[in-house]
């Protein structure tokens, strides 16, 4: 009787949770369930599979003491309609109170009939939010007694650009409990959460498994955006001494055709490709080749259309992603260690943006193994987001007086070269590797 002995949960859950046959209670649950009983607001941060939707289920129900009235009380929103699905499933598996009705509303159905099955009562509701506000706004949806508010897969919503139904559903609810749970914790998903939480608790949990995959070193670049990626891989790139075989991997071939014409601009004929879509670039046929070739340093990999083609990237000293694919296999088969015994003398560096951190995570879960999270550049440029851009175009139309004793820099002056300013910080131990590269390669 775990359960029983360390939350606070209604009789009909406890034998709920025991007959479906959750023996004893996960690190997540043992960390939120009787904060979220308690009544705070709580950040649920966690890997798939930890038990956060088990966690928002029992915490929903347990506030149904007695007969619920079919009027909603808890909104719970979810990124897709799939997500949702899984949420009704949990609850059909752990709901004994047969007077609590609980509605979906997702795009798989009309907003008609999801207008009819609201107005026939309901006590918990589980939307997408760009439905639930689509709903709100034809006054078919009911928030005026909804004391209970959370976002499952919070990082999905970030993805999918679904923050402004959330922020204005939460809005519209007066005082509420509200609960956030998603796999990763960055900047646009506090931005997003930050209007309506109130002094939440945060809770982390990592779950890592036992056993590890034999897998190259690996260090991860945090980054704003695209844009900054490629100047992070041009700054690297223009170390020829360091950075002496490299491959780049993209996830589409217009992506990698992009990165081709970045690198160009300054590498010239170091740079290849496999496949790419246009005859005019510099090609490979395989690894093989590139290897072989000693004018050549960066080749350049779409996952697209390279599938089923073998890839051996044995003795090449750098690997890098600079997309992540969707399918985290495609990803660890690129940084597997086939020879575990020798002395591993490759690097995998991964750049990610927010958006892909969810992604990071799930590799982490697979491998075993945590990213070792590497420092940007001192002299790295930080690419300007699109919104941005615009407005200082916008503000740079306008016409500007200019200042008479404003100093202003003549041709001596000079912005230093970036291959005279290396400021990679990377560890002692993986700067003495590089330089064993140097020496012996």
């Amino acid at each position: 009787m775990a359960w029983a002995e360390k939350f606070k949960l209604n009789k009909q859950l406890i034998k709920a949770v025991t007959e479906a046959g959750f023996t004893n209670p996960k690190e997540m649950q043992l960390k939120t369930l009787n904060r979220i009983i308690g009544g705070q607001d709580v950040i649920a941060i966690g890997p798939e599979g930890c038990g956060k939707t088990t966690v928002l289920v029992l915490a929903t129900l347990n506030r149904f003491k007695h007969s619920a009235d079919g009027t909603p009380k808890a909104l719970i929103l979810a990124p897709d309609q799939e997500k949702v699905f899984e949420i009704l499933a949990q609850f059909d598996r752990l709901n004994r109170n047969k007077t609590i009705r609980i509605v979906s509303l997702h795009p798989g159905q009309t907003t008609e009939q999801n207008m009819d099955d609201l107005a026939e009562g309901s006590d918990i509701v589980v939307a997408t939010p760009d439905r639930a506000r689509a709903i709100y706004l034809k006054l078919g949806l009911n928030l005026n007694k909804v004391d209970f508010f959370a976002v499952d897969d919070a990082q999905l919503i970030i993805k999918k650009g679904l923050q402004l139904p959330v922020v204005e559903l939460a809005n519209s609810i007066g005082r509420a409990q509200h609960l956030i749970f998603t796999e990763v914790m960055h900047e646009r998903l506090d931005k997003m959460i930050a209007p309506f939480m109130q002094l939440p608790a945060t809770v982390e949990v990592e779950e890592l498994p036992d056993e590890q995959l034999p897998v190259h070193p690996q260090m991860l670049y945090h980054v704003p955006n695209f844009g900054t990626k490629l100047n992070l891989l041009n700054l690297f790139l223009y170390d020829e001494e360091m950075f002496t075989k490299t491959v780049v991997f993209a996830n589409t071939r217009l992506t990698a055709e992009t990165i081709y014409k970045n690198l160009t601009n300054r590498l010239r004929k170091a740079v290849t490709m496999i496949n790419p879509l246009s005859f005019e670039y510099n090609k490979v046929n395989n690894i093989s080749e590139f290897k072989a070739d000693s004018s050549l340093r960066v080749l350049i990999i779409a996952n697209e259309g390279t599938e089923e083609m073998e890839l051996d990237l044995t003795d090449i000293p750098f690997i890098i992603h600079l997309d992540l694919p969707a399918e985290k296999e495609i990803y660890i088969k690129h940084i597997e260690n086939h020879a575990v015994d020798a002395e591993d003398e490759t690097l995998a560096l991964t750049f990610a943006t927010d958006l892909e951190l969810d992604q990071v995570r799930r590799i982490e879960q697979t491998t075993g193994q945590k990213m070792q999270k590497a420092e940007l550049p001192e002299d790295l440029v930080l690419e300007k987001d699109r919104k941005q851009k615009e407005a200082e175009k916008e503000k740079a139309r306008k016409p500007v007086k200019a200042d008479p004793n404003q100093y202003v820099p003549g041709e001596a002056f000079h912005e230093k070269k970036p291959e005279n300013s290396k400021t990679y910080n990377y560890s002692s131990g993986t700067k003495a590797k590089m330089n064993m590269k140097k020496k012996h390669g």
